[in-house]
């Protein structure tokens, strides 16, 4: 949605034949071909409309080898967003357009998130993969379309589009913005993603931007929960840095958005066009931040492996709720007509699911620092706050 925006931001100020074409060339497209139930969405009409966001640690360029690493002859890799093969899906999430445009959500399934993932056709190699349970991450090696089949057949939510976004997009979209402002809650340094921040409010682009956005034992439980919960204020302060009036009224901000918005992309036949994105995001711009809802799926940890999660029991009542197209904003509490004398229930001491209420894009705040022994330095288990200090010749990633 950020993208959509920022195509928007581009034309505004440009509106010109030869942006128009220019970032046409720079979108990478392929075709959904199966997989997204009975879709019915349309950019043109009053329908609900559901697309699934990727973020792929592709190595499919020299860029994305720098910036991802493990490309050992430092070459690019093939690439599971373009041409051929493999990725992972480091993001998913689960965008839903209500058909009134009143409301929307962005729904996060954690990448390790064990799923039944149904049979599909490797888009690259023409091979049919057998149905198999696996992490709903490892689909993308497949092409989008398995990804697309998977979540559907997960949620039940038809799924009209797809964007697949890889890793130096990320470093050029948040350049082009000037930087996101975030907030950590404390002390924290993730050896695995070498994001190193002191307690507090920081701008964060380029490099360390994506590092935040794939740091995943420094936050929450150390888990893909709390890194997903991240990725929410991350990618909801963008979206208002977006549709700021700074950036629609900027031509040179709002072309260098666009451009890297445009050249980070890979989306489906219906929206592999400038107009189709342009499209999007004004239907997208009919909904107030304050009623855009960002919710993870809920999970159970795995009794056999804690490393991976299980869609919890809550998720399908979440699942439906946007299949219904309903709100996701919380309920409001009734007042009570007379003081209540009954004492407060507590809590079941049965729930274990990984749960959170939705958060309007609107909400503000800390990503939460994790205070359990979650990363290892120097052989050594210790919280990231501990790393932290433990590391004082590690430079902060960002000031």
């Amino acid at each position: 949605m950020v993208i959509a925006f920022a195509v928007i931001a581009a034309l505004i100020v440009t509106g010109a034949a030869a942006a128009y074409e220019h970032f046409n060339g720079n979108l990478r497209t392929t075709s959904l071909t199966a997989g997204g139930g009975d879709a019915t969405g349309d950019l043109a009409k009053p329908t609900p409309l559901t697309i699934l966001v990727l973020g792929s640690d592709s190595r499919a360029s020299a860029a994305d080898c720098t910036i991802g690493g493990a490309c050992p002859t430092g070459t690019a890799s093939p690439s599971a967003t373009g041409t051929a093969g493999p990725g992972n899906a480091d993001v998913e999430m689960l965008v839903h357009l209500s058909a009134d445009r009143t409301n929307a959500s962005v729904t996060s399934i954690p990448r390790d998130t064990i799923v039944d993932i149904p049979q599909c056709t490797d888009q690259f190699t023409g091979k049919v993969v057998a149905a198999h349970r696996d992490r709903s991450n490892s689909t993308l090696n497949d092409g989008p379309n398995c990804t697309v089949a998977t979540v559907h057949q997960l949620t039940g939510v038809p799924i009209d589009h797809f964007m697949v976004v890889d890793f130096s997009g990320v470093v050029q979209l948040s350049n082009a913005v000037g930087g996101v402002q975030i907030c950590v809650s404390k002390d924290v340094y993730d050896p695995y993603s070498h994001l190193k921040l002191a307690a507090g409010n920081h701008t964060l682009k380029g490099l360390p931007a994506l590092e935040f956005l794939r740091t995943r034992h420094g936050f929450g439980d150390g888990s893909d929960l709390g890194r997903a919960s991240a990725q929410h204020l991350f990618l909801s302060t963008m979206m208002r840095d977006v549709q700021s009036a700074s950036t629609l009224l900027n031509p040179v901000t709002g072309y260098q958005v666009a451009d890297a918005a445009t050249k980070a992309l890979t989306v489906d036949d219906g929206l592999g066009s400038v107009d189709r994105l342009l499209q999007l995001g004004l239907q997208f711009n009919k909904i107030p931040a304050r009623s855009t809802y960002f919710v993870t799926m809920p999970t159970v940890y795995d009794a056999q492996n804690r490393n991976v999660v299980l869609p919890g029991p809550s998720a399908a009542a979440l699942f439906a709720k946007i299949a219904a197209d309903q709100s996701l904003a919380p309920a409001r509490p009734r007042p009570s007509s007379t003081p209540s004398t009954s004492p407060t229930a507590s809590p079941s001491p049965t729930s274990t699911e990984n749960a959170a209420p939705p958060a309007a894009a609107t909400t503000t705040g800390c990503a939460q620092v994790s205070t359990e022994r979650t990363v290892t330095l120097n052989g050594m288990r210790m919280t990231p706050t501990e790393a932290f200090n433990q590391s004082p010749r590690v430079p902060l990633s960002a000031p």
